[in-house]
């Protein structure tokens, strides 16, 4: 009997550290996610969490680590010298250029002198709404904002006064008949539906500066960072984003002008501030890009 237990620990003390052996080779890649602006529905984290998934199916010896950071936990890290090898982020999380590997795609919001270094994976878009089918009739106008976007661009080109107040008390003043236009984004176009209220739309194809874009910081794991893209970029996973009320870049985006993707927090401040004066619209167009 004590013969036999011997054995039994022997070979239990040979396998296990082999399999953690094997847990611990598994290669790592961190992403953080960064939500800058207010999505459709439900969580971008998550969905990259799926994606994620499906590229671990394919080969099991890497293991993709989502994390959700906020704009200034990830600002702090990136000063202490951590840094992801994948980051997604909005406009206002000011990553620097430098960070950033040069990508196979293409987009005018994430070029710049040294190669395309960021290519959005989802977007929304600005849009005004109206409960009746008349955009031509007088009545006031309310800007939701919801982040470090600038719905306040997108009203400036599109020759829109109106009253800034935070999304959901836009949204909400709006459907109790205190405006009559609310120039919102894909996440009042979320809480319609999820009302049932029926609303009436103008698209407004001016600007847009509401894409969740994605970068590579990682040379060392160059080859797992870009198997994830190229899984979350496919034709596949790009025509599910309806699942959390966001669209993709190459559906229908009527954009016409964008902000750079690498914009500093100065420089949105100022776009932000001629934005509403209106006084010079061709002040406002030297800091955008064509789409």
């Amino acid at each position: 009997m004590l013969g036999l237990l011997s054995v039994a620990v022997l070979i239990g003390v040979a396998l296990y550290p082999r399999e953690a052996v094997a847990e611990v080779q598994k290669r790592v890649v961190r992403i953080w996610n960064i939500d800058t602006f207010e999505g459709g529905k439900g969580s971008r984290t998550a969905f990259l969490k799926n994606v994620a998934r499906q590229v671990s199916k394919r080969d099991q010896n890497v293991y993709y680590l989502i994390t959700s950071m906020t704009c200034e936990g990830a600002e702090e890290a990136f000063g202490s010298g951590q840094t992801p090898d994948i980051v997604s982020y909005g406009v206002g999380f000011d990553l620097a250029p430098e960070y950033a590997l040069p990508l196979p795609y293409e987009f005018a919001g994430g070029r710049t002198d040294a190669g395309c270094l960021a290519v959005p994976w989802c977007r929304g878009e600005y849009a005004l709404y109206s409960l009746s089918e008349d955009f031509s009739a007088a009545g006031s106008t309310v800007i939701s904002c919801g982040g470090s976007n600038l719905p306040q661009v997108s009203a400036a080109l599109a020759e829109i006064e109106g009253e800034e107040m935070d999304s959901l008390t836009a949204y909400v003043g709006f459907l109790n008949g205190d405006f009559r236009y609310l120039l919102g984004t894909q996440r009042d176009a979320c809480r319609f539906e999820s009302r049932g209220a029926q609303v009436y739309k103008k698209d407004l194809p001016a600007y847009c500066d509401l894409y969740q874009y994605i970068s590579v910081l990682s040379s060392e794991k160059r080859t797992d960072c870009f198997a994830f893209l190229e899984t979350l970029l496919s034709a596949e996973i790009q025509g599910t984003l309806h699942q959390i009320g966001m669209y993709s870049v190459g559906e229908l985006d009527r954009a016409e002008r964008t902000v750079s993707a690498f914009s500093s927090r100065s420089a949105l401040d100022e776009l932000k501030e001629l934005a509403r004066r209106k006084e010079d619209k061709e002040n406002i167009l030297k800091f955008l890009q064509n789409v």
